[in-house]
């Protein structure tokens, strides 16, 4: 069976009206769905996905000329062809020999794999309606962008007190709570929350001293990419409880077989739709230490590209029986979709992070580089009260002063009083 033809189809798949509140601001741009048809000289076809602007890896210019008129069995296991267009190789040749994808890629360990709700960094309120809408959804885990510039105590209080009891919270810092010293005294105080179930990368992963010495001083699991620091570094040092791991199917096999070896357990972090998803649990059906709930978003876009849901059970999902991925596409809901474009930029905007004591401080940078930007100037932790917000451009000129002020790396700062409601 060899390739005939390649279809690259590009959607524009809006978020939730929840999730577009926060998003539009940081990863518009995550609404661009690239799916990749392939068609077989038999007939056969085959579907798969690609997140363009984010995943491991993207699908080359020349594609065409890689697998077209190639015999698609022996194309498999090549990670460079791209997310999208691996995942559709293996829908297509399980379709053909009429079994699972899984099988294909290993020995099934487990027929239910675990799914983890996701969230960006949002104020206490928003985390509490996201972490909601997930239980209510049948996850039992929330993958939540822990950051420094808001009141996280606040945050997680509020969850707790509407979300099940065995619900449990993973907290992604991306490193910006700097260094060991202000990890551990911050860290510490999370403790008293049981629901806290995981750490991932609390400060950069390259201070291999400083996040052993976090490992050692709090008592949650952390997590750290693989490969960051080198796999034996890591192992050697043993810096980290479990992984993440994110990558194609040869790279996840080979991280997997190293994970068991150490008997150190990891999610699959492969972002997409539906489509992902359904080829994420293909791979955690045969990897043994892919124990830990996966990430794949899917809960923030509002449609599906598949004709029947995912059904999570107590955050789980089945892994499907049926040959190649075990999926049907929505082809109507594709059409509708469809676009001409790769890219969607943000709308004009600042930030503004604001304390306690009234104390304001605006950014121009994007969400990306606030990671950055804010552990850089020494700003506080997660202090009580403090909240970091997207201020829009209104066209007024206070806006543009405040927009003009902050360019090139500058920030604002002032004191701002709460406005006071009058009292009847």
């Amino acid at each position: 069976m060899k390739v005939k033809s390649i279809e690259l189809i590009h959607l524009d798949l809006p978020f939730t009206n929840h999730t577009n509140q926060h998003m539009k601001y940081w990863l518009p741009h995550w609404r661009i769905i690239q799916l990749c048809k392939l068609e077989m000289d038999d007939g056969t076809m085959g579907w798969g996905e690609t997140i363009p602007n984010y995943t491991w890896a993207k699908v080359p210019d020349d594609i065409e000329e890689r697998i077209v008129g190639k015999t698609a069995a022996d194309l498999l296991w090549d990670d460079a062809l791209g997310a999208g267009v691996q995942m559709a190789l293996f829908d297509a040749v399980g379709k053909k020999l009429g079994t699972p994808a899984y099988r294909l890629l290993g020995t099934k360990v487990r027929e239910w794999c675990p799914l983890s709700w996701w969230a960006m960094d949002m104020p206490a309120k928003d985390w509490a309606r996201q972490c909601a809408d997930a239980a209510k959804a049948g996850y039992m885990t929330a993958k939540l962008k822990a950051r420094t510039w808001y009141d996280l105590h606040d945050a997680i209080r509020s969850i707790i007190k509407i979300v099940p009891e065995q619900f449990k919270l993973d907290l992604d810092f991306n490193g910006t709570l700097g260094n060991a010293a202000s990890a551990v005294e911050f860290l510490s105080t999370l403790e008293q929350y049981g629901q806290v179930a995981m750490i991932e990368t609390p400060i950069p992963q390259g201070d291999v001293a400083g996040n052993a010495q976090i490992r050692n001083r709090i008592d949650r699991p952390v997590a750290m990419h693989f490969g960051s620091p080198p796999i034996m570094t890591t192992l050697h040092h043993d810096v980290a409880d479990g992984f993440v791991v994110c990558a194609g199917a040869y790279n996840i096999m080979k991280q997997s077989a190293i994970t068991d070896a150490a008997n150190k357990p990891f999610w699959l972090q492969l972002v997409g739709t539906s489509i992902t998803t359904t080829w994420a649990a293909h791979l955690g059906a045969v990897c043994p230490q892919a124990k830990w709930p996966a990430i794949t978003c899917m809960n923030i876009w509002k449609n599906q590209p598949i004709k029947e849901p995912i059904e999570l059970r107590g955050g789980y999902y089945r892994v499907p029986e049926r040959p190649g991925l075990g999926l049907e596409v929505n082809e109507k809901l594709i059409e509708k979709h469809r676009v001409d474009y790769t890219w969607v930029d943000p709308p004009r905007h600042v930030y503004r992070y604001a304390r306690a004591n009234g104390e304001v401080t605006y950014y121009g940078d994007s969400k990306q580089a606030l990671h950055n930007t804010y552990p850089r100037d020494a700003m506080p932790v997660c202090e009580a009260g403090s909240a970091c917000v997207p201020v829009e451009d209104n066209g007024s000129r206070s806006f543009a002063a405040i927009f003009d002020a902050v360019q090139g790396g500058n920030t604002l700062r002032r004191v701002e009083k709460k406005n006071k409601r009058s009292k009847k």
